[in-house]
């Protein structure tokens, strides 16, 4: 799968498409998860996962990618929509065609992490862990920035 059109927005997983600049600029100033994130390090993660880029004619207006092995695993980072287009159903739009992807169809777990959108996840099937004694991290917060 390579690109989906509605009448106002298309959405691509060619990652040449990707403006890293505006991704870049999300995550390390806005997104709250990955704030002082590297442009080197961005650049490093969109080459290791699978990303969709969503565009309103040339301007790239949201964005997600996946951590996956591509077989059997995924997990769904890094999803925004850019500030002043919020509220036009692009996060909907951009999970329907996660969704739709033909690696995330076959994956046995494909997971998240979220405190502001789990509305929006449960109408794609995502629930709370089953069995959240069974999973576990590291987690550095303040990884950019120290």
């Amino acid at each position: 799968m390579n690109a989906a059109q509605d009448d106002e927005y298309w959405i691509t997983t060619d990652k040449d498409k990707i403006d890293i600049n505006v991704v870049h600029q999300f995550l390390s100033a806005e997104s709250g998860w990955a704030t002082g994130i590297s442009r080197a390090v961005v650049e490093e993660s969109l080459r290791n996962s699978l990303c969709f880029s969503v565009y309103q004619q040339e301007r790239m207006v949201g964005f997600c990618r996946v951590i996956t092995d591509m077989a059997t695993f995924g997990n769904l980072v890094d999803v925004f929509v850019v500030t002043d287009m919020r509220g036009k159903g692009i996060s909907r739009l951009l999970m329907e065609e996660v969704m739709r992807h033909p690696v995330i169809k076959k994956l046995r777990r494909f997971t998240l992490s979220t405190t502001t959108a789990a509305g929006l996840y449960e109408k794609f099937g995502f629930t709370p862990l089953g069995k959240p004694e069974s999973f576990m991290e590291v987690y550095r917060p303040r990884i950019y920035l120290e």
